[in-house]
């Protein structure tokens, strides 16, 4: 990228914000390599109205990890607009006082929720990653569900 009226170390600094998600300009988060899982798939999910839903490709043991993402952080000053969009579902809260609202890449995004979930999120706040973990051994062609809603099981279940 060039720009005549900017400097080499402003647009490596534009770059790295873009790449990072929402970090400030010029400050690029820690990385790791993350393999993509072949543990899993989507299709149409069995749950009426979810649409999409992430199933197992082979049987999963119970305490596995099923897939680990990458989570993009939203700033603070975007959370009006998220919840005006669609994308609003695509969402959860993140941080020790889950006080972060990311979007998680991969497939972290796409699981649906359940009160009798059969995974969860193990989030690794320095990585900014979240782990999907096994609950239960999950068998082949079984969608993979988490529950949303920070373990209230007052309510129905729902999408």
């Amino acid at each position: 990228i060039y720009d005549s009226n900017k400097s080499k170390t402003y647009l490596q600094s534009k770059i790295d914000f873009r790449l990072s998600g929402c970090a400030p300009l010029g400050y690029t988060r820690f990385m790791v390599k993350l393999p993509t899982s072949d543990k899993i798939y989507v299709s149409e999910s069995r749950i009426p109205d979810s649409g999409r839903g992430v199933f197992a490709r082979t049987d999963i043991k119970k305490g596995e990890i099923i897939e680990v993402c990458t989570v993009i952080e939203i700033p603070k000053h975007d959370f009006a607009n998220v919840n005006q969009s669609f994308l609003v579902t695509y969402f959860f809260s993140f941080g020790k006082d889950k006080d972060q609202l990311v979007v998680a890449l991969g497939f972290g995004s796409i699981y649906n929720h359940t009160y009798e979930p059969n995974a969860t999120y193990k989030p690794k706040l320095q990585e900014m990653i979240t782990q999907v973990v096994a609950l239960e051994d999950i068998f082949k062609d079984e969608e993979i569900t988490v529950n949303t809603n920070n373990a209230d099981q007052t309510k129905q279940t729902q999408p």
